[in-house]
């Protein structure tokens, strides 16, 4: 199957990456500039594309920042909160209508390219705090793609989120297995030298690990918590 895959450069995109190549998917990768506060993270997303011999676009939407603010990834007088993604002060890094806006640009290189699907990371960690990451959305969006395109898209196409219904952990076991290179990916949302080891996706990348039960080989500020 020909697949444009949204991979940012994280844990989830970078697995789902090797998954879809483990199923012999012929890919083509992409990753977007978006205005966020830092783009360190696309670097490893062209990491992966070199690693896995596939082609990868990256789209410079960074014009966006200006009518996507009010979310601390986005606006950098709005500090970044530290803690974990189900708390109510996750919030403030919801990017308005980003999933959408990634998978729409995402499905046009589809068409362009006669694409049989475009496949995203999200999963069921995500599920608190962001509505375009929800079951619901991605239902929606497939068909709102299907009746955008309808007679240019490849037939049967499809919105492919594998790790949908998974969690953090699975992904971990997943990657794992894939023997994904966990030191080329990157998740803070505070592009520092290191992972900070506070903010939310660090404290569920932190737990993730844990909970699989696998070494974590991702440099902290602060510590990680070690496997149980």
């Amino acid at each position: 199957m020909k697949t444009v895959a949204v991979v940012s450069g994280g844990m989830d995109s970078v697995t789902l990456a090797h998954y879809l190549r483990s199923k012999n998917h012929e890919l083509t990768l992409i990753s977007f500039n978006y205005g966020q506060r830092h783009t360190k993270e696309l670097a490893f997303a062209d990491m992966c594309a070199t690693r896995l011999n596939v082609p990868i676009h990256t789209v410079d939407v960074g014009s966006l920042q200006s009518v996507l603010s009010g979310s601390s990834l986005t606006t950098h007088t709005i500090d970044v909160p530290d803690g974990h993604y189900a708390e109510e002060s996750m919030k403030a890094t919801v990017v308005p209508n980003r999933n959408a806006i990634m998978i729409s640009i995402a499905a046009g290189l589809a068409v362009s390219i006669d694409a049989e699907a475009v496949a995203v990371g999200v999963h069921g960690g995500d599920h608190f705090i962001y509505p375009d990451c929800r079951p619901e959305f991605i239902e929606s969006i497939e068909n709102s793609v299907k009746i955008a395109n309808e007679g240019f898209l490849s037939s049967g196409f499809k919105i492919l989120a594998p790790f949908l219904h998974k969690t953090k952990t699975d992904i971990a076991k997943l990657g794992n297995e894939l023997e994904v290179p966990w030191t080329d990916t990157w998740s803070c949302y505070k592009g520092l030298d290191k992972h900070c080891g506070l903010c939310g996706t660090c404290v569920e990348r932190k737990e993730a690990f844990s909970e699989a039960k696998l070494n974590d080989p991702t440099e902290y500020t602060s510590p990680p918590t070690a496997p149980v």
